[in-house]
């Protein structure tokens, strides 16, 4: 297979990328196509479609190999299930999919560019596909999802120290959702599942764009303590 695209995303580590598709609506990218693919005509009528489903690479964890069975965050993190029964990217073949939706095209030099929202995409991922959403056929509202049944939720306060704010302000111009952005993910608690069934006075930090975004969790709240550029943050 081909690779057609790239996708250029905010989220430049694992850690903290949403567990599924459309769970951050502020995840905005763009798919950067090959230059053998970068002819419009491959979109023409595409903006038909509000969503589109990307086929992609987990090029980042495809060495790692995979196992019959996976313990899904979902189910704590210590129940093992079987491969086939979950969304892992472990997989004895890397590739997954996920939902997008689809905020229009340009051109740009020579580069064909496809602009996507509620990404939960490693920014680098090899695109090997891409299809329209058809909700006719694709959405089946009596299907049954087991373990997964409803989109996972928190009630999580998110609090910006005085710094934070003083960042965003600085950065409004430029990145005017961050502000929205940052509070979304963290709404979603990355940490690992064990860390959310003890207490945990761990100091996190996560890539978001260029940013690292330090922060950690006291009760209810979510206490994100500042943003620099530096984009290589320490997880603990």
């Amino acid at each position: 297979m081909n690779i057609i695209a790239t996708i250029r995303s905010p989220y430049k580590q694992k850690f903290a990328i949403p567990r599924q598709p459309n769970l951050v609506k502020e995840a905005h990218g763009e798919i950067v196509f090959e230059k053998e693919f970068s002819d419009p005509n491959c979109l023409r009528e595409i903006e038909q479609f509000s969503h589109l489903w990307l086929i992609f690479i987990f090029h980042a964890s495809a060495e790692k190999g995979w196992s019959p069975t996976v313990q899904p965050p979902r189910l704590g993190g210590k129940e093992s299930i079987g491969v086939f029964a979950t969304r892992s990217t472990f997989r004895p073949n890397p590739i997954g999919l996920s939902v997008v939706e689809n905020l229009g095209w340009k051109k740009k030099g020579t580069s064909l560019l496809l602009q996507v929202g509620g990404l939960d995409l490693l920014d680098g991922t090899p695109i090997i596909d891409i299809k329209p959403y058809l909700p006719y056929a694709d959405a089946l509202p009596q299907a049954k999802a087991g373990f997964a049944e409803l989109a996972p939720s928190s009630d999580y306060e998110i609090e910006f120290s005085a710094e934070a704010e003083r960042s965003l302000a600085e950065l409004k111009s430029q990145y005017p959702e961050l502000k929205n952005f940052i509070t979304s993910v963290l709404k979603q608690d990355p940490r690992p599942a064990w860390r959310k069934k003890e207490f945990d006075d761990k100091r996190y930090g996560m890539s978001l764009y260029d940013f690292n975004i330090k922060w950690h969790v006291h009760e209810k709240q979510i206490h994100v303590i500042s943003i620099t550029s530096d984009s290589t943050p320490n997880v603990s």
